[in-house]
């Protein structure tokens, strides 16, 4: 799997790096399996179908300053900062069970070369012991797979807790009264920094590096402008909001 890399290190909007994906995925994935990590500020992103005023709390996440995107995978709502990781995984393949199955398999490996006790399950989330560490989602254009998920390393959770609504029926499936109690955080079981995790997953699941060009870095940025369109944020229902 190759390392994709940016040719500047500036902190971008999510909707860049959700635009990132779409572009390797159509120009740059003709061989190797694609790969790189990212971090935004604080953000809120949902699943395509959801209905953003059923996910998201808006009024506080103006009043805080954390951004909201949608994007053109399916599953929750997701709450990202620079305490944590996001991942993207790029691959030739049509096949789902099967894209997901290896992503996991390898992001389950490299944790478990951290001395974790880490596993997968169904739902496309990676645990350590039995709380969430890591959400995955998934999406498909012709001929290529992306999936995109979360590294929970560290997070403000007063804004996690906050910024999103999760369905009560969510949180009583899992027999837990609070988000908290669901899920755990990567500094409470190393001592590495969270450069230094980024370096060694890198170091464990990337063979090589390919370096995008300030040209590349241009047409990401005219993909981006499909994701910042009101209606595809709000969806076309609600554009009075």
């Amino acid at each position: 799997m190759i390392h994709v890399t940016l040719p500047c290190k500036d902190t971008r909007r999510l909707s860049f790096y959700l635009a990132m994906e779409e572009y390797v995925a159509r120009n740059l994935n003709d061989g190797d399996d694609l790969f790189f990590l990212w971090q935004v500020e604080p953000t809120v992103i949902f699943g395509r179908n959801q209905v953003i005023e059923n996910e998201v709390n808006i009024d506080y996440c103006r009043e805080h300053g954390i951004q909201f995107y949608r994007r053109k995978s399916g599953g929750g709502c997701v709450y990202a900062d620079r305490s944590n990781v996001m991942m993207s995984y790029v691959t030739r393949s049509d096949e789902v069970q099967t894209t997901f199955s290896r992503y996991m398999q390898m992001v389950t490996a490299m944790l478990r070369d951290l001395g974790l006790q880490a596993t997968s399950t169904q739902n496309n989330d990676v645990l350590i012991g039995d709380r969430k560490v890591s959400g995955n989602a998934y999406y498909h254009i012709p001929g290529h797979s992306i999936v995109h998920g979360t590294m929970l390393f560290d997070t403000d959770m007063q804004h996690m807790l906050s910024a999103i609504t999760p369905p009560r029926t969510k949180l009583d499936k899992h027999g837990v009264k609070s988000v908290r109690q669901r899920i755990t955080l990567l500094r409470e079981h190393t001592d590495l920094t969270i450069e230094a995790f980024k370096e060694f997953a890198v170091s464990r699941l990337c063979s090589g590096e390919l370096a995008l060009t300030p040209a590349d870095v241009k047409a990401i940025e005219t993909i981006e402008q499909e994701y910042l369109k009101h209606e595809f944020l709000y969806g076309k229902e609600n554009m009075s909001l």
